[in-house]
């Protein structure tokens, strides 16, 4: 209340009336050392319902995770530890970043599959439970969380993959922003998850101040003795309990309490109204007792830890690598180099490509959203990442192939759940119109700059015959404007196997544009500039005069386009540009080297709306583009009918130098 209060804005009726439920977790349920955070062992808390940041801050001061009194009196001001919603890598203790209502729901099915996964890596055949690599997923999440379509993809999921590591604990208030959720909502939630085959129960925290924090903790260790489904508690709250006139309200949901309301609150528990911030000593010590706890669970791990290490040197080695975010030797000779003599689209080459790397690199793992023939996502012979149970083909719950059905949002958060694991290299495939579905999973994924990889696949109107709905107009204009995404649209195989190479090793969110239509393959050694994200291609016979830039399919058209103007006594240099991002990352330098600022007649070629090209083309130069929507029918014929072609890239050249 006091936290809220100071700044004058912030959610505190979730944070009292979850402040039980948090306690209990933190002191009694969570494996986790306060000594040390990132420790492998530890159980993962996500609190989905991220606006109710209080309720994890509260507990990290108690804790002793860094925290302290004067942190929470910063609440949502400028430099604090203590931000407006739970920030990824800015708050010690915080496994994710949350606040789009849903998304920390699906991020941590992804962190519960990553758990199988890593087992799978290193400890296969243990039992369950007596594994270092064993631990649990706890979630909090509330009616909005449930709400969000996100939750329902990923719910399906976690069910059918059976994973037996996940709790969540759903925080039934029956309060949203608009009042009680009567208005919109009134589904039976538990019934919803129990179809998706989710273990279920019930708790009714307690009305009228009695609080049933023995029913919950019945609930929790109900929910982790049974291993074989995900568990959901719904719990009953009352939002801003026990405050008298703001309890079931929806203005306390996201406003402060006023002074009046929180005096009298304070004097209801027993508190000086007239003191903030009070925290007694003797409470204090008290709760801070959960580090003694967490150091001797932390130790006899330790001990399990050490028996583990005996048992399996080879492995050993490889967790070290893993933990010091290492790549292993060899991998830039594991790279395939095509053949010039033969065309291919870079869909296909990306598929050689993932299988090179899988060859060196066994936490590398993946699938698609459904198209996996389509996006050329398979690492052959890595068995379907599926229970033990299943009876699908090449089924293992150990494998490598993801397999995410047609649930799009979800697989980006469940790829930011696994990433944020730290020991695995996640990537997932869809088409690239379909990015769409994903958005709010991968800007999730550029502020936490997790490395997450995206493979998106038929990246242009070059896809044909699908249509408008399919073909991507926007979409690499939208995704470049998300900061810290680097969107990557190679040119060809090669280039497809440098930028791989690149993303792997640059550990940050990366997004592959690739094609569905067939490429000329250039020489290998002429595309290595591609790692800076843009470079000189082909240059000028003769005097500079025009610099074509151009990404992806459409550098064909550059290079064909160059021999026409050259022919005609027009010196013209080629700009390869698959990765802006990159290329804006090169010294000044290097920038004008290969743009220098006084040869400004420059023309892009990109089959999609122009709007980020100017900064490079200037107002001297032209954008060979589409600005609207495509149509269904051969490529050969979209691009002709369109103007993406060589001889307007001739034209535009000419009417810069005119």
């Amino acid at each position: 209340m006091d936290a809220v209060q100071k700044v004058g804005n912030g959610h505190p009726g979730t944070a009292m009336s979850l402040a039980p439920a948090a306690y209990l977790l933190y002191q009694r349920f969570l494996r986790h050392d306060p000594a040390d955070p990132s420790w492998i062992g530890r159980d993962r808390f996500v609190l989905s319902n991220g606006h109710t940041s209080l309720t994890q801050y509260i507990q990290l001061f108690f804790s002793g995770y860094g925290l302290e009194l004067s942190d929470l009196e910063a609440f949502r001001t400028w430099g604090s530890k203590t931000p407006g919603h739970p920030e990824y890598g800015h708050t010690v203790g915080i496994e994710t970043t949350t606040g789009p209502l849903g998304q920390g729901y699906a991020t941590a099915v992804g962190m519960a599959m990553d758990t199988r996964y890593v087992r799978g890596l290193f400890d296969p055949v243990a039992e369950v439970g007596r594994s270092p690599f064993d631990h649990h997923v706890w979630v909090f999440a509330g009616d909005g969380c449930v709400q969000e379509g996100i939750t329902g993809e990923a719910a399906s999921l976690a069910g059918h993959q059976k994973l037996g590591n996940l709790i969540v604990i759903y925080d039934d208030n029956h309060i949203s922003i608009e009042g009680n959720t009567e208005v919109s909502f009134s589904e039976d939630v538990l019934a919803r998850h129990a179809a998706y085959g989710w273990h279920t129960q019930h708790v009714d925290l307690g009305v009228d101040g009695d609080v049933d924090v023995q029913g919950l903790a019945r609930a929790m260790r109900n929910a982790m003795d049974e291993t074989g489904r995900p568990s959901i508690i719904s719990l009953r709250t009352i939002i801003a309990w026990p405050a008298p006139d703001a309890q079931n309200t929806g203005k306390s949901h996201g406003s402060a309490l006023g002074a009046e309301e929180i005096a009298k609150t304070k004097s209801l528990m027993g508190m000086d109204p007239d003191v903030d911030f009070a925290v007694d000593p003797d409470v204090l010590a008290h709760v801070r007792e959960v580090t003694q706890r967490g150091a001797q669970t932390h130790a006899q791990w330790n001990e399990l830890f050490e028996v583990w290490k005996a048992a399996h040197p080879d492995k050993v080695a490889l967790l070290d690598r893993l933990l010091a975010k290492e790549l292993p030797d060899g991998l830039e000779q594991a790279m395939p180099v095509f053949d010039p003599a033969k065309a291919m689209a870079t869909r296909k080459a990306s598929g050689e490509v993932i299988n090179a790397i899988a060859e060196v690199m066994p936490e590398f793992w993946g699938g698609s959203a459904d198209l996996a023939e389509s996006n050329l996502t398979t690492i052959e012979g890595g068995g379907s990442f599926l229970p033990a149970d299943s009876r699908a083909p090449a089924a293992t719950p150990y494998g490598r192939i993801l397999h995410f059905g047609i649930r799009e949002h979800a697989m980006g958060a469940i790829l930011n759940g696994i990433a944020v694991g730290g020991l695995t290299r996640p990537f997932g495939g869809t088409f690239l119109v379909f990015s769409d579905y994903m958005r709010g999973a991968v800007r999730i994924a550029a502020l936490m700059q997790a490395p997450v990889t995206y493979v998106w696949t038929h990246d242009s109107i070059g896809l044909g015959e699908d249509g408008p709905t399919h073909q991507p107009v926007e979409h690499l204009t939208a995704l470049r404007a998300i900061p810290g995404l680097d969107v990557v649209r190679p040119a060809d195989p090669n280039e497809t196997s440098v930028c791989w190479l690149k993303v792997l090793r640059d550990r940050r969110p990366a997004a592959l544009a690739l094609t569905r239509q067939n490429v000329p393959t250039l020489p290998a050694g002429q595309v290595a500039g591609a790692i800076k994200g843009g470079y000189v291609l082909a240059e000028a016979d003769g005097e500079l005069q025009v610099i074509l830039i151009a990404t992806g399919s459409e550098v064909q058209l550059a290079l064909s386009a160059r021999d026409t103007l050259q022919e005609q006594g027009v010196g013209t240099r080629v700009v390869s540009m698959p990765c802006t991002e990159w290329f804006d990352e090169q010294p000044v330098a290097y920038r004008d080297e290969v743009l220098p600022p006084a040869v400004t007649a420059r023309v892009s070629v990109e089959a999609g709306r122009a709007m980020p090209w100017y900064k490079y083309v200037g107002t001297a130069g032209r954008c060979v583009s589409l600005e609207h929507f495509g149509a269904s029918a051969a490529y050969e014929t979209l691009f002709e009918e369109f103007g993406i072609t060589a001889e307007a890239v001739v034209d535009a050249a000419k009417q810069c130098l005119s």
